[in-house]
C-alpha cells in the first residue's frame, strides 16, 4: 500500500447493523484502496455492548472502546466520526461532534427535516470542518459509470422517464412501538429509510446537476398510512423541461430484482441488483449502439450491453475513501455529494410527506 495515500483515524457512533457493516469494510484489506482506514474508537451505549461490536466485528484491532458518545467526540486521536444512530439523533450527534472539532460522514437519512440539515451544516460551516451525508450507493463505480453512460456517452439519447422502487417486506406490524422502523419519532416509514434510495437513482437519472445546478421538479405525491408512518409511498417528479420521474417505496412487498429503469430517446437502461441500495448491474438497450461487447436482444432494433460490478464486501469503502481525499485535499463538502444536495433531497422528501400525512414531532420544532 503506498505510503503516499490518506490515513483517516475514524470514531464510530452507534453499534448496530449500519455500524458493523460500515466498520468492517473499513479494515478490509483492498489491493484499489484510495486511502488506508483506522477505526480509532467506538461509542456505544454501554462498555459491554462495544466490547461486543469490537469482538465480533473487529476481530485484530483494538480502538478505545467508549461507553459514551461525548469521549468520541472529544478523543484527540479521531479525525472523523461516522454516525450511524437512527435518524432522528442525527442532528444532535452531528452538532456534538461539530462542536468538537470534528470532520463528519452521518449516515442517511442525513436528518429528519431540510431544517435540521441546514442546521448542521450552518454549524460545520462556522466551525471549518468537513461533513458529508452517508448516501454509499452514489460513490458506487456503478453509478459514477451509469451517470457518465447517460449523461456524458448519451447511449440512450435524451432522458425522458425513470422509474424506482424499493420496497423491503420489514413485517412492521410485529415490531414493538419503540423500534426504529415503526416509531415517528426515530424518523419510522418506508421513504427515509428506503424510498430515499428510489429518490437518488430518479434524480440522478434524469439529471446530472447536483444540489444548486439541478433542475427543480414539481411534485406529486401519495402515502399509505399505518400507526401514522408511512407503508408505502409513491412520488411524481414533473420537470420543468417535461422529465418525469416515478419513485415508490414499501416496506410490505420486495422489489424484484430489475428495479430501476431509465428511458431515454434511443432506448433505456434496466438497473439490477438484491436491493436498490445496493445495485449490481446495469444493462443498456440502445438504438445507437457502437464499439465492442454490445449483443442482441429481445427488443426490436436495440442492442444490449451489460455493465458488471463486483465489489469485496459491501461497498462502504468508497465512501470512506472519498471522505479521507476530501479531507486530505482540505474541502469541507463532497463534490459529488455536496450540502445542497443534501438539502435538495431533504426538501423533495418533506415534501412527498407534507402531501402524504406522514408527519414526525421534528415537523413542529
Amino acid at each position: 500500500m503506498s505510503s503516499e495515500i490518506p490515513t483517516l483515524r475514524w470514531g464510530i457512533i452507534a453499534t448496530g447493523l449500519i455500524s458493523s457493516w460500515f466498520v468492517e469494510d473499513l479494515v478490509l484489506e483492498r489491493s484499489d484502496a484510495k486511502a488506508k482506514h483506522i477505526v480509532q474508537s467506538v461509542g456505544s451505549s454501554s462498555l459491554e455492548k462495544g466490547k461486543a461490536f469490537v469482538e465480533k466485528h473487529l476481530p485484530g484491532h483494538s480502538p478505545t472502546i467508549y461507553g459514551s458518545y461525548a469521549e468520541v467526540y472529544n478523543d484527540p486521536n479521531v479525525d472523523a466520526v461516522y454516525i450511524g444512530t437512527p435518524h432522528a439523533f442525527h442532528k444532535q450527534n452531528c452538532l456534538d461532534a461539530i462542536n468538537a472539532g470534528k470532520n463528519v460522514l452521518c449516515e442517511k437519512a442525513f436528518t429528519i427535516t431540510a431544517k435540521e440539515a441546514r442546521e448542521v451544516f450552518d454549524a460545520a460551516k462556522a466551525k471549518g470542518v468537513f461533513v458529508m451525508e452517508a448516501m454509499w450507493t452514489r460513490f458506487f463505480p456503478l453509478t459514477r459509470s451509469l451517470l457518465n453512460v447517460l449523461h456524458n456517452e448519451k447511449q440512450i439519447g435524451e432522458i425522458h422517464r425513470v422509474f424506482c422502487d424499493f420496497a423491503m417486506n420489514m413485517n412492521i406490524a410485529s415490531l414493538g412501538p419503540d423500534s426504529r422502523l415503526k416509531n415517528p419519532a426515530l424518523g419510522a416509514g418506508s421513504l427515509l429509510d428506503i424510498g430515499v434510495y428510489s429518490l437518488t437513482f430518479t434524480i440522478l437519472g434524469l439529471d446530472p446537476g447536483v444540489g444548486e445546478k439541478a433542475e427543480k421538479p414539481k411534485i406529486a405525491a401519495t402515502q399509505t398510512l399505518s400507526d401514522d408512518i408511512d407503508i408505502a409511498t409513491s412520488a411524481l417528479l414533473l420537470y420543468p423541461s417535461g422529465k418525469q420521474g416515478i419513485l415508490t417505496a414499501s416496506t410490505q412487498v420486495k422489489t424484484p430484482p430489475a428495479f430501476c429503469r431509465i428511458e431515454g430517446s434511443e432506448g433505456y437502461v434496466l438497473i439490477e441488483g438484491i436491493a436498490t441500495s445496493v445495485p449490481g448491474c446495469f444493462t443498456v438497450y440502445s438504438s445507437k449502439a457502437s464499439g465492442e461487447g454490445w449483443t442482441e436482444s429481445a427488443t426490436p432494433g436495440l442492442k444490449a450491453k451489460k455493465y458488471d460490478f463486483e465489489r469485496p464486501g459491501k461497498g462502504f469503502y468508497y465512501e470512506a475513501d472519498a471522505v479521507a481525499l476530501d479531507i486530505k485535499a482540505g474541502r469541507k463538502e463532497s463534490e459529488i455529494m455536496p450540502w445542497a444536495e443534501t438539502v435538495r433531497v431533504m426538501e423533495i422528501m418533506d415534501e412527498i410527506r407534507r402531501q402524504g400525512g406522514a408527519r414526525f414531532p421534528q415537523d413542529d420544532q
